[in-house]
């Protein structure tokens, strides 16, 4: 499925499932499949299960834009916020990235993390953190349907890290809980994008306060379980 951006028009960022599916050129085909075994190498040598992208039917394939690279920055201030003391941080009216809270996780590693580099080293363990939403490549980089607690670390890998679309999924419906996302609304619905460039002067839920942040969290839903239906990984590009 490709989703066209109908009213935001911020350019940047795009993510794929079934990116294979949908290219045709074969020297960028190569490329990929040359990342994904990488990928592949990387989950063996971490002790995780044996994955493969497949090829998916045009029918089952994802596309979708992002609220450009910001939309990622603005969902993981409200995760790290989260994480730190269990509820939201009030809406932001500066750049997302100049958040200190965030700058300091993201100047840090994982807080469970496997990194293969000729080793393999464990850090850590599951803290109800979201390292697989926070620590992502922003342009670059995995996930893939197979559940690990760690965020696999390897600088052989496009983007140094690969995430579980099962477990970005599980952090991404934990912030949709806080934030009272209706079940199914389409991240492309005029509401959505009405929350998004502030016309909704008296918000009556609590996702309308945070356009972008509800935007860029359903898109992310949608693209993770759309990897665990089809097997394939969720590309960033």
């Amino acid at each position: 499925m490709s989703v066209a951006p109908a009213m935001i028009c911020v350019m940047g960022l795009s993510i794929f499932v079934g990116i294979l599916t949908d290219l045709d050129d074969d020297e960028t085909i190569a490329d990929y499949r040359a990342d994904f075994a990488e990928v592949t190498r990387a989950l063996e040598a971490a002790g995780f299960p044996q994955w493969n992208e497949p090829d998916v039917d045009p029918a089952e394939t994802f596309d979708s834009q992002m609220y450009g690279y910001d939309g990622l920055h603005y969902l993981r201030r409200l995760a790290v916020h989260v994480a730190a003391s269990g509820m939201l941080p009030p809406p932001g009216d500066e750049d997302a990235i100049d958040d200190s809270l965030l700058e300091e996780v993201y100047r840090g590693r994982p807080s469970h993390a496997v990194t293969v580099s000729g080793t393999v080293t464990v850090a850590g363990a599951p803290n109800g953190s979201f390292d697989h939403l926070v620590h992502h490549g922003d342009s670059e980089g995995f996930y893939v349907p197979v559940d690990f607690p760690p965020v696999i670390v390897d600088e052989r890998v496009t983007g140094s890290f690969i995430g579980s679309s099962h477990r970005l999924l599980d952090e991404c419906l934990r912030l949709a809980r806080l934030l009272e996302l209706p079940d199914g609304l389409d991240p492309w619905s005029d509401e959505v994008q009405d929350a998004i460039e502030g016309r909704v002067t008296s918000p009556s839920a609590t996702w309308q306060r945070y356009g972008v942040e509800s935007f860029s969290c359903l898109t992310l839903i949608e693209a993770a379980r759309t990897s665990i239906k089809t097997g394939a990984a969720i590309a960033f590009g």
